[in-house]
């Protein structure tokens, strides 16, 4: 039976705990990858050293048909295309800028992700523990501030940081 996979030294693998896909964290940046490495881990990275070493959002996920599990709580066989999907996104966006509704009441009701029943919080989480598309979209907003629209695997994703 061969050992266990050898890394360079600073670096850790991990599972995603949206995929279940494995993924790289350099323990030094937390910035994460999904190509293993094959050099050792830099102790600097860009943008790591600054900013907060965890944040905590809300967010709302719409699904498509690309997306990587086109099916969620609300709709067992999700056809909508991501053009449709953007389009939706773009509709509640618009909506609780205009304060025409929250944030939380919006992703309860319109959420394709199971955060949902939370009002779309995920908790606090660290660097490392989301898809990169969504972790420099969450690290780069202040708190209280809404993203645009993020692109991940799991499909199109409004954000707002809330600390």
């Amino acid at each position: 039976m061969p050992d266990a996979e050898q890394l360079p030294d600073g670096w850790e693998k991990r599972t995603s705990r949206s995929t279940g896909l494995s993924y790289y964290l350099n323990v030094h940046t937390k910035e994460s990858q999904w190509d293993q490495p094959t050099e050792i881990a830099k102790k600097s990275g860009s943008n790591a050293a600054d900013g907060p070493a965890e944040v905590q959002c809300l967010h709302l996920l719409v699904k498509h048909k690309g997306s990587r599990r086109p099916s969620s709580w609300r709709e067992q066989h999700i056809t909508r295309t991501k053009d449709e999907a953007q389009l939706l996104l773009e509709v509640y966006r618009n909506k609780i800028v205009q304060q025409e509704t929250t944030f939380e009441e919006l992703a309860r009701s319109c959420s394709d992700c199971s955060s949902a029943k939370r009002g779309g919080d995920l908790g606090k989480f660290g660097r490392g523990q989301m898809q990169p598309p969504f972790e420099k979209a969450a690290f780069a907003l202040n708190v209280g501030q809404l993203s645009g629209i993020v692109d991940t695997d799991s499909g199109l994703h409004i954000i707002q940081r809330k600390s």
